[in-house]
């Protein structure tokens, strides 16, 4: 296996969900994911702050 710097792995996965010949499906997949996974972190982290150790 090569091996591919950090930058160039980067821009072979961004290029490859943003390609015309994958069209928006999985971009949007990303996107979806990623916003899920945001929204759990953020209400945990808000959520966290609510706790009492009474």
């Amino acid at each position: 296996m090569e091996y591919t710097p950090d930058a160039a792995w980067l821009t072979q996965v961004v290029s490859a969900a943003a390609s015309d010949q994958q069209g928006a499906g999985n971009l949007l997949r990303t996107v979806i994911v990623v916003g899920v996974l945001g929204s759990v972190f953020l209400g945990w982290f808000l959520l966290r702050g609510y706790k009492r150790d009474d």
